[in-house]
């Protein structure tokens, strides 16, 4: 990655640079999830945490129960891969046979993004469609590709994410209580889930002001939890105006947001916001996202309880499995077309 080649050059109109204001004092809330154990402010916490869903689609979590020294131990045992020569960590490549492993050639809205990547499935085995076709009702077993080298990376990375995916849904119990619906409302389909987890690596950048660690993107999923290190670069677009916030590291906090299906199962009361990674020309970035995700045959539509004949559906369904296999496709080339996007379901009225 020393020069910038001509791919990874974003749109004026996305650049680092875009509808962004520094030195603004307004930011995502910070929830310190201890205060569950308070009878008596329990259902400000749900609150809290309802409101950052509407209006920004993020939050931070402190006291969160994740071990810092899980994470500690992914974080000194990715650095220790990363830096392995280039033909060692190819040993692990991923393809769009088997989409987990190592990678450095992700795009993101057709634009290659500034970083390299390591992915795991939270089940190993995992089961998906075999395409995107409506009409192949074909499932595939794939499997996590794990590397020999540093030892140790499968143990850490495998701890991490059952801790996460605990806390995951824990706040999906509490998302749920926020909405008025039963506490194990999302339970059910889960029981076969895609999820997984993600070490990011964002190199230092010669040309900052043109490329970008990741594009302007919203997340597939249903909640994501960013550990992210102490260098920053994570912004998120604000709901009412699109205006670029930073979202600032707090020390043992996990970034919490929202991703599509929580978008159309609320029908757009909470917000899948657009966020983005800006990188430097002096530090590496490091960052651990898990994604949770729903099983391949759970349908995504809005949950019935919070339609009606005010607020009536503002999404047709689909199914999560085929929606997955076919964005999966612009993970490794440039499409000539935008990949399969969630307005792509919307109503028209």
């Amino acid at each position: 990655m020393d020069d910038l080649d001509p791919t990874f050059i974003q749109a004026p109109e996305h650049r680092s640079d875009s509808n962004f204001i520094p030195n603004q004092p307004e930011e995502i809330p910070v929830i310190d999830l201890s205060r569950l154990g308070d009878p008596e402010d329990v259902q400000n916490v749900i609150s809290e945490i309802g409101d950052a869903c509407e209006k920004w689609g993020f939050f931070q979590v402190i006291n969160h129960g994740v071990p810092c020294d899980a994470r500690e131990r992914v974080e000194e045992t990715v650095k220790t891969f990363f830096d392995l020569p280039m033909e060692e960590k190819i040993k692990v490549k991923r393809d769009e046979v088997n989409p987990v492993g190592y990678h450095d050639g992700e795009h993101t809205k057709n634009v290659r993004d500034w970083k390299e990547v390591f992915d795991v499935y939270f089940k190993d085995p995992m089961v998906i469609p075999s395409s995107a076709d409506p009409e192949d009702e074909g499932l595939r077993v794939v499997c996590n590709k794990w590397p020999q080298f540093p030892s140790g990376f499968r143990e850490a990375c495998e701890e991490y994410a059952t801790h996460a995916e605990k806390l995951a849904l824990k706040l999906l119990e509490l998302i749920s209580l926020s909405l008025g619906l039963p506490k194990k409302r999302f339970h059910d389909y889960f029981k076969e889930q895609m999820s997984f987890f993600r070490i990011n690596h964002y190199p230092p950048c010669p040309r900052p002001d043109l490329a970008l660690g990741v594009g302007h993107h919203k997340d597939a999923d249903v909640i994501s939890l960013l550990a992210q290190d102490e260098v920053g670069g994570l912004q998120v677009s604000r709901r009412s105006d699109g205006v670029w916030f930073p979202i600032r590291p707090v020390p043992n906090a996990l970034v919490i947001n929202i991703g599509n299906c929580m978008e159309i199962w609320t029908n757009d009361k909470y917000w899948s916001a657009e966020h983005r990674v800006v990188v430097n020309t002096t530090r590496e970035r490091y960052s651990i996202p898990f994604f949770l995700l729903p099983s391949h045959d759970v349908e995504v539509k809005p949950f019935e309880e919070l339609v009606s004949s005010q607020n009536p559906p503002r999404y047709k369904g689909y199914k999560w499995g085929k929606f997955y296999v076919s964005r999966n496709k612009s993970d490794f080339r440039k499409l000539e077309v935008q990949n399969i996007q969630i307005d792509d379901f919307k109503v028209v009225t």
